[in-house]
């Protein structure tokens, strides 16, 4: 399991749920970090190509935050254990595009989880079950290995939200996006500015 990206700067919750950003996000950038639509099918139709899962790993997670020092997200706290996180990289065509990392009650990831290389997003609708998503968080985090596998320099725009099913919190996920979307989305500022909240 690789440790969760180092938050250099994050946005207040108040903010985030309340839809506002610090301001200097271009439209498209924003759409993409706040928006509640699926960030896989927005890969999909930005460049044309599917989204491939490349998994990473699916373990038990019992830890309140990484080895290193990464914290996870605090909505994680809401979900009954015992506990999964799922991490994978996202890929479209040739490039990696995203990493994500999501955690599960393990019955609720057993129920859910069949295809384990199978976007969240096409698992959860299969039999077309309605579901709310809640962004929680926006931050600029980084890590070297994240610089590895985007083959570019951080910090690197990423948010966290949740699922919800029939008012029940299904799960919690945090994405790192590659700088590459700039391709589509537009630059995008990329600079840390102000202790994290």
């Amino acid at each position: 399991m690789i440790p969760s990206p180092s938050v250099l700067w994050e946005a207040p919750t108040s903010s985030v749920l309340a839809g506002e950003e610090p301001g200097w996000l271009p439209g498209p950038w924003r759409l993409m970090l706040l928006g509640d639509g699926s960030p896989t099918r927005h890969l999909r139709l930005l460049t044309g190509h599917s989204v491939q899962v490349n998994l990473i790993a699916m373990d038990a997670d019992d830890s309140l935050n990484d080895a290193t020092g990464g914290a996870r997200p605090a909505e994680v706290q809401e979900l009954e254990p015992p506990l999964l996180r799922r991490q994978v990289w996202l890929n479209c065509g040739d490039t990696t595009l995203a990493w994500a990392e999501s955690w599960w009650n393990k019955d609720e990831a057993e129920r859910n989880l069949s295809n384990r290389e199978q976007p969240i997003w096409l698992s959860l609708t299969q039999g077309r079950s309605e579901l709310f998503r809640e962004v929680d968080g926006l931050a600029l985090v980084t890590e070297p290995w994240l610089e590895e596998g985007f083959g570019e320099r951080g910090p690197f725009w990423s948010r966290h939200y949740r699922f919800f099913r029939q008012g029940k919190e299904l799960t919690v996920i945090r994405e790192v996006f590659s700088p590459a979307l700039e391709r589509w989305l537009g630059e995008a500022p990329r600079r840390p500015l102000h202790a994290t909240s």
